[in-house]
């Protein structure tokens, strides 16, 4: 990992670990011989929908849904994000940025499709 990768408490950047999971993926199709290139030509698009799940004191929860175009669910995700200060110690969300946030949580569904199986919510 380099420098720029990490954190400032000297931490893997957890959207990095999305990297190292990206590349891995493109080693193993290179071995088999059939690039992503090749499946990219393919022309399947994808529908990525995200929304909150929750946005209150430290905490804020999206909710993702990828489909393809047939309309068939390709992934169910949820990340957790914790609000730090630079010496990474938990620190409240602004109630500034509760409040823009506050439309847009849903409890468990978008509100434009059904509820993804597994979603959780806090109360």
């Amino acid at each position: 990992m380099t420098y720029g990768q990490c954190t400032v408490g000297n931490h893997v950047y957890y959207a990095r670990f999305l990297d190292l999971l990206e590349e891995t993926r493109g080693e193993f199709f290179r071995h088999l011989n059939a690039t992503f290139l090749r499946w990219q030509q393919e022309h399947d698009l994808l529908s990525v929908e995200l929304w909150l799940t929750e946005a209150r004191k430290v905490r804020l929860i999206f909710a993702y849904r990828i489909v393809n175009e047939a309309g068939e669910e390709v992934l169910e995700a949820e990340t957790v994000h914790l609000a730090t200060s630079t010496t990474e110690k938990l620190k409240r969300l602004p109630p500034e940025l509760i409040e823009r946030l506050r439309p847009f949580v849903h409890a468990t569904a978008s509100p434009r499709v059904k509820p993804p199986s597994g979603t959780t919510s806090s109360p």
